[in-house]
């Protein structure tokens, strides 16, 4: 098990084109013979190759294994769990949006459990110009901006009856390979229930939309997304009138 462990820890720090052994040994910390050793087994079997330079990188056979996947995944396999977590966590409504022109669709959601909620229906399109989901597409499709850049620092969004006046949610990014936008993670309910509950909300919304990039095959140590490892600036928040949060983020 730990050589697996190890030889795993290899792939995963081949990042760039072309990585020498003592990088790999310093982004693993394993000594210089073993990596050797285990890149020489993962050669052999088609997962890294050593360039003319004698540096390595992936291997076709890493290749065909990610195309493999892609081939047989569906989004749904892999975010209705999640979202089923959120909505036992919190007993509020969990969506997964997506942008598509001028609107955000909700590509899967999971009611909360409780009687009162907001209606919200798979394939529902939205204005992604209003509400916190919309405004996250927004900030991480490179809108321009304060509170664009406000969000981008605080890696979510909250809004509270900015769509409807009795609605609220509370929503953050996801993303897939090379950093590509995947969705965004919502959380939404009635305005009098999830407006004194922003730093409950936001752990769990963090916890969850990092768990979802990182199968998707996101980095969610990458430089840019500090701000789910790192108590949060006060977030951009939306809504009719302006809400007095302070979050604490959890060791997620």
């Amino acid at each position: 098990m730990a050589s697996v462990e190890r030889a795993l820890s290899v792939l995963d720090a081949l990042t760039d084109d072309r990585v020498t052994l003592a990088e790999l040994t310093k982004r693993t910390g394993i000594v210089k013979s073993t990596v050797l050793r285990l890149i020489t087994s993962l050669a052999r079997f088609g997962y890294v190759l050593r360039l003319e330079d004698g540096s390595y990188r992936l291997g076709p056979k890493a290749y065909q294994i990610g195309s493999l996947y892609q081939r047989h995944y569906r989004a749904a396999d892999v975010v209705l769990p999640v979202l089923k977590r959120v909505v036992e966590q919190l007993q509020e409504s969990a969506s997964f949006y997506i942008q598509d022109g001028d609107k955000r669709i909700c590509l899967h959601r999971v009611n909360g459990s409780r009687a009162v909620r907001d209606l919200i229906n798979e394939g529902d399109p939205l204005p992604v110009t209003l509400g916190a989901s919309g405004h996250v597409l927004r900030a991480f499709s490179g809108a321009k901006g304060k509170k664009f850049d406000d969000i981008r620092k605080a890696m979510f969004a909250a809004s509270f009856g900015e769509r409807d006046p009795e609605l609220a949610a509370m929503a953050s990014p996801v993303f897939g390979v090379d950093g590509r936008l995947m969705g965004a993670l919502s959380v939404s309910g009635p305005r009098y229930r999830l407006e004194s509950l922003v730093e409950h909300v936001v752990p769990v919304l963090f916890k969850h939309a990092k768990e979802l990039t990182r199968t998707l095959g996101g980095d969610v140590d990458a430089p840019g997304l500090s701000g789910w490892r790192e108590p949060p600036a006060r977030p951009q928040v939306t809504g009719r009138k302006s809400a007095k949060v302070a979050v604490k983020q959890s060791a997620t």
